[in-house]
Order: structure tokens, then C-alpha cells, then sequence
């Protein structure tokens, strides 16, 4: 998994809310299809005409958001069923962060899980930091600053958020839960012989 430690990048406003799972990938896409090639169908409904054309009022079909790694979002996104293609879809997109006011309990947990960091922050600093964007798109670069839990908008404001300290030092490693336990690889094996001595009956 890939460390996210500080990202300067093009941020697009999504300021929509209850954006679910669904509408960030649908269920059929993931009917016999590749794991790494369900990018091609994120948001799909918003995305694409019936004719199978891009929607040209759709903010990611515009350039320059089209090239953004920071999604800015509105309240709720990735509510709706649990669906870990979901953050796969916008990874290969681009995204690597998504900042919004909430967001569905399983898709935050997800992120965490795939190198995708989600910000919390205040509607109406999300909403601010998105004015800048939409001010001056060809400008709008956004810094999120993991190590100092900053994100700075593209007029140099900067807010702090909060994280969860144990996710935070897995992002800032790479590592999913997986490879945070094998950290503690020496104090497993410490207490499993400690074990072994004092019951020796469970390890045969």
C-alpha cells in the first residue's frame, strides 16, 4: 500500500450529498469484471449521456479537475452498502484524498484500509476551501499535509483536522491492518513463548 505522508494536488468540488456507493460504482459493474478496471465506471450516471458520451456538465469531465487527486465533497459520501470498490474505483481515478463534512461508516473504514485518506472537516470549511477551487480551478491546488493534520487551500488558508492516531501512523507507513500487527512481530512471538511455558497444553 502506498504511504500518504503530504499531497500538493489539483482539488475538484463535488459538493453533493448522500453521494452513495451505488452512484460511486453500481453493483453489475463488479459482476465479473477486473478489480483494476472499475475506474472506468466511477460515477458512472453522473459521468456519461445514455449514448454513452461524457456529460459535459459533470464537474470530473472538466478539465482541469479531471487530472485532481483531492475530491471535495459533501456530507454522507460513500454512505449506502458496504462496497470496498468503491474506494478502488476512485483511486483509479486519481483520488488519494476526499475531504467532506461525514461520511458513511464502512467507506471511511475503507480508505483507511486502501491507502485513501478521508478528512473530516466542517461543512462550511469544505465549502470555503471549494469556493477558492471553483474561483480559480487552473489554481486550485490543495495541500493535505498528513504529518501535521493541515490541509491548506489554494490562498494559503490553513485548517487543522483530526485523525485517529493508529490510522494515521498506518497511512503515514503504508500499511493496512495487516502490516500494523507484524509490527509487533517480536512482542507476539514474546508473549506466544511466555504462553507456551505457562500452558504448555493449548500448543500441542
Amino acid at each position: 500500500m502506498e504511504e500518504f505522508v503530504r499531497l500538493r494536488a489539483l482539488a475538484a468540488p463535488l459538493m453533493r450529498d448522500n453521494i452513495d456507493t451505488d452512484v460511486i460504482i453500481r453493483i453489475d459493474r463488479l459482476v465479473g469484471g477486473r478489480p483494476d478496471e472499475v475506474g472506468k465506471y466511477a460515477f458512472e450516471l453522473l459521468r456519461y449521456l445514455p449514448d454513452g458520451g461524457e456529460n459535459p456538465d459533470f464537474v470530473l469531465n472538466r478539465e482541469p479537475f479531471r487530472r485532481a487527486q483531492i475530491l471535495l465533497a459533501g456530507a454522507n459520501f460513500g454512505c449506502g452498502s458496504s462496497r470496498e470498490p468503491a474506494v478502488w474505483a476512485l483511486q483509479q481515478m486519481g483520488f488519494r484524498c476526499v475531504v467532506a463534512p461525514s461520511f458513511g461508516d464502512i467507506f471511511f473504514a475503507n480508505c483507511f484500509q486502501n491507502g485513501m485518506l478521508p478528512v473530516v472537516m466542517e461543512r462550511r470549511t469544505v465549502e470555503a476551501i471549494a469556493a477558492e477551487v471553483e474561483a480559480d480551478a487552473a489554481h486550485g491546488f490543495v495541500t493535505v499535509d498528513l504529518q501535521k493534520q493541515t490541509i491548506v487551500s489554494p490562498s494559503g488558508k490553513e485548517f487543522r483536522f483530526e485523525i485517529e492516531p493508529a490510522r494515521r501512523e498506518a497511512l503515514l507507513h503504508g500499511l493496512d491492518e495487516i502490516g500494523m500487527t507484524m509490527r509487533r512481530e517480536a512482542e507476539i512471538a514474546a508473549f506466544q513463548s511466555r504462553d507456551r511455558n505457562r500452558r504448555p497444553w493449548i500448543y500441542r
